[in-house]
């Protein structure tokens, strides 16, 4: 199966590829929201285990999936070599820094009063901001995707497209208790069904554009690979950091939501290196 999804895959456009591992990441944000239709309301250990389970899939990934390649492709020996993944991953974190600043949005599980970054004049809906929380979140995860597609395309040998279809299923794979994690707590806060999970799936669809346009950037300018790269796991790690793994402590199920971190961290592991 596996075999043949990199055969369809090497038949098709780079960016063309990037666009479908984008779609592939949302779908599966789509079915998790999708579980306020089946579940009436799954207990808060479930979720902040899932929750941890995408931070360490983001971790894993972030190493395995981007870095290790980045610094890998890289030319010189030492400290020059490790220099454009050290520079990437530094303007990665730092570009989720200032959106982090700038975009209002609303962590899981907290009251608006806690809305973070520009305030404005007419305070926007809780919705809204959970929403852009999460959709600030998935930025980094389709920049990567598609910047190990825009490798591929410039024939770059450490880039490659079962690395990168690892990647997106890997992403996939973590997206589903993400959307979990946001039609559920809408639907208790008194959301229809319905709009609990549009709202869900609709944090995901910055995933095939930020895949495009992290395969586009690579394409046009080959040398940026490596920073392109590191800046997505730098963008990766400051979401865990700053927001998958406080939520997932703030309450009693700390030691749970660990467990599923080690869990996901393993998952994108051994996806990453059996099948990239």
């Amino acid at each position: 199966m596996f075999d043949q999804l990199i055969a369809f895959f090497e038949s098709v456009d780079p960016v063309w590829a990037a666009l479908f591992a984008g779609l592939f990441t949302w779908a599966l944000t789509a079915i998790g929201a999708a579980l306020v239709f089946v579940f009436r309301n799954p207990s808060k250990k479930l979720l902040d285990g899932m929750l941890g389970f995408t931070g360490g899939v983001m971790i894993a990934a972030s190493f395995w999936s981007l870095l290790a390649p980045a610094i890998n492709m890289s030319q010189g020996e030492g400290f020059t070599k490790v220099m454009p993944a050290a520079i990437g991953f530094a303007l990665g974190a730092l570009f989720l820094f200032v959106l982090d600043k700038i975009l209002p949005h609303l962590h899981l599980n907290h009251p608006v009063s806690k809305t973070e970054g520009v305030k404005t004049k007419t305070p926007w809906q809780k919705t809204t901001l959970l929403v852009l929380a999460i959709t600030l979140h998935n930025i980094p995860e389709g920049l990567a995707v598609g910047v190990l597609f825009g490798g591929v395309a410039a024939g770059i040998p450490e880039a490659t497209i079962a690395g990168a279809l690892t990647l997106a299923i890997g992403i996939g794979l973590q997206n589903l208790p993400e959307g979990l994690a946001v039609s559920f707590p809408l639907r208790r806060a008194g959301m229809s069904k319905g709009k609990s999970f549009m709202y869900g799936q609709s944090s995901a669809l910055v995933e095939p554009i930020a895949a495009v346009v992290g395969a586009l950037a690579v394409g046009f300018f080959t040398p940026i690979l490596p920073y392109a790269l590191a800046f997505a796991a730098g963008a990766m790690i400051f979401v865990v950091i700053e927001e998958v793994v406080p939520e997932t402590q703030q309450g009693d199920n700390g030691d749970i939501a660990t467990l599923g971190f080690i869990g996901g961290f393993i998952a994108m592991m051994m996806l990453d290196v059996a099948l990239g």
